[in-house]
């Protein structure tokens, strides 16, 4: 028991250092730099925001990366840093045609996991994820049944690609207008895969007027 607790930290702290990392990678590289992108920030319309994230998201291996480089820039909290909360009560079987996707067969274990991802005081996302525990390791399922990270930061080690299966618009309002901070405004639908391209999850994200807040950071 001990080795494992010792083991299920130190993923916690390999993933916790990258995700680190990989977002002061993707902040802005000068002050310069980030003066102008929040000026522009600040006469961009709710759709051009939208839009920007949305192709941040499609050309990204990690959601959970972008979302926080985009709270950091937007400066949502103190640190900008993904907290997973597990949503309890909702059980969604999956789909033969999902098991096609992921390349599994009839009697393969799935696990599923339904999230709300938030930044600060924001909840930026819900996401579905399918996930097959034999593709991943003892300790990445460990700490995905235990703690609230997000399954991005957990799966990092396994560099994972993101095949995206759909991406939808979900919020149209005029130039003028903003969406509610719990309005639908994104829905994506991806299939992850290792480095060798061996498909692990399946995950439906549904993305919240709240991305676009702005805090005093």
């Amino acid at each position: 028991m001990t080795r494992r607790i010792l083991a299920v930290a130190t993923v916690m702290l390999l993933t916790n250092t990258a995700a680190q990392a990989e977002t002061r990678a993707m902040a802005p590289e000068t002050s310069a730099k980030a003066a102008a992108d929040r000026a522009a920030q600040t006469t961009e319309t709710a759709g051009a925001a939208i839009e920007r994230l949305s192709a941040r998201l499609a050309g990204a291996p990690s959601a959970t990366a972008v979302l926080e480089a985009w709270c950091a820039e937007r400066g949502m909290a103190a640190e900008a840093r993904l907290v997973a909360q597990r949503v309890p009560g909702i059980v969604k079987p999956i789909a033969p045609a999902q098991r096609a996707r992921l390349a599994i067969g009839l009697e393969e274990p799935v696990a599923y996991r339904r999230v709300r991802l938030s930044c600060g005081a924001y909840v930026l996302s819900e996401a579905d994820n399918w996930y097959v525990p034999s593709r991943l390791t003892p300790e990445m399922n460990a700490v995905l049944a235990t703690t609230d990270a997000p399954f991005g930061r957990v799966v990092r080690p396994l560099a994972p690609r993101r095949q995206n299966l759909s991406h939808r618009r979900l919020w149209t309002g005029a130039p003028e207008e903003s969406p509610g901070f719990d309005a639908p405004v994104l829905a994506l639908d991806a299939v992850l895969s290792t480095a060798e391209g061996v498909p692990f999850c399946e995950v439906a994200e549904t993305y919240k007027g709240a991305v676009l807040a702005r805090g005093s950071r």
